[in-house]
């Protein structure tokens, strides 16, 4: 040491040229410039969510309310339709990650399987679904022709099963030792015992992976409420009442905003301010979520990158 400094420290920092601490700096302004752009439109959204709506018409606000209240948000959560559609899109999100997540994976479990005979089959069926469609309206077709129409599982049941989750979770069980399975079966365990107890653990980085695409999925999904249970308000979600409230604003006649008696909303608050506040209720509970799901979710996206 010299002068309290380590010599592998004091020989580092002669090792840095100047081209390389410029280099440095170079790339910490352009990631500041790249999170600054993609935090601004977010903190501009909720500082104008919480801005009073008459004060909001006058423009020039960025990220800082200019007179703060929560009038927007008290008035959206008076209205059942708003109410209803947060529950129905936290139940679908929920139950249609957890089946999902399930399905999924023992399916990946079963293709991963060398002993499995048809596996080859089943995969390339499963990857032919990822290019080929049947269309909009062959998919309606059968959708009523199975009475999903109305009902809570047309939210889970048509996307229980996706190809690219599949071949994930199974590129993931494929780098797992095989011979644990085989370990476990000379003890006695059955197929399910060690799908569930074993293989399942293991591959936490690749379901919290495919957890978070579900997830998103099922929390912005608005289309299919729209084509099966527009007519059935008590199975409403959140994002459709963004919809009709943004088709409403846009417009400028009211449309969904009378049939939902938010005639007195629109005479108190502006539609900007509206949009605004339903923007943040809607983006919120998946930014909390995210977090917790960060670390296994970079781990899980760069499965089967390195091979050991």
């Amino acid at each position: 040491m010299r002068g309290g400094t380590p010599l592998a420290t004091q020989t580092w920092r002669k090792s840095v040229s100047w081209a390389d601490r410029l280099l440095d700096l170079f790339i910490t302004v352009i990631l500041a410039a790249v999170a600054i752009v993609t935090i601004y439109p977010f903190l501009n959204v909720l500082a104008l969510s919480l801005n009073d709506s008459t004060d909001s018409v006058r423009g020039g606000i960025t990220i800082i309310p200019r007179e703060f209240t929560l009038e927007n948000y008290k008035l959206i959560f008076s209205f059942g339709g708003l109410v209803t559609g947060f529950k129905i899109s936290v139940l679908r999100t929920v139950v249609g990650t957890l089946l999902g997540l399930i399905s999924s994976s023992m399916l990946a479990y079963a293709l991963a399987r060398p002993d499995f005979q048809g596996r080859r089959f089943v995969s390339v069926y499963l990857a032919i679904t990822m290019y080929v469609s049947a269309g909009l309206i062959p998919v309606y077709l059968l959708i009523k022709d199975l009475h999903l129409m109305g009902t809570f599982a047309v939210y889970i049941l048509p996307g229980l099963v996706s190809a690219f989750n599949v071949f994930v979770i199974r590129s993931f069980i494929d780098g797992l030792p095989y011979a644990l399975q085989e370990s476990a079966k000379i003890d006695g365990a059955n197929d399910f015992t060690i799908y569930w107890r074993i293989v399942l653990p293991m591959t936490t980085p690749a379901l919290a992976t495919i957890a978070l695409f579900i997830a998103v999925g099922q929390w912005n999904s608005w289309f299919d409420t729209y084509l099966y249970n527009a007519t059935s308000p008590h199975l409403t979600t959140l994002q459709y009442e963004l919809t009709k409230v943004l088709q409403s604003t846009t417009a400028g006649n009211g449309g969904d905003y009378r049939t939902t008696n938010m005639t007195q909303v629109l005479s108190t608050v502006s539609p900007e301010s509206v949009k605004m506040a339903i923007t943040m209720v809607v983006t919120v509970p998946i930014l909390l979520v995210y977090p917790f799901l960060q670390r296994y979710f970079v781990k899980g996206m760069t499965l089967g990158a390195v091979k050991g």
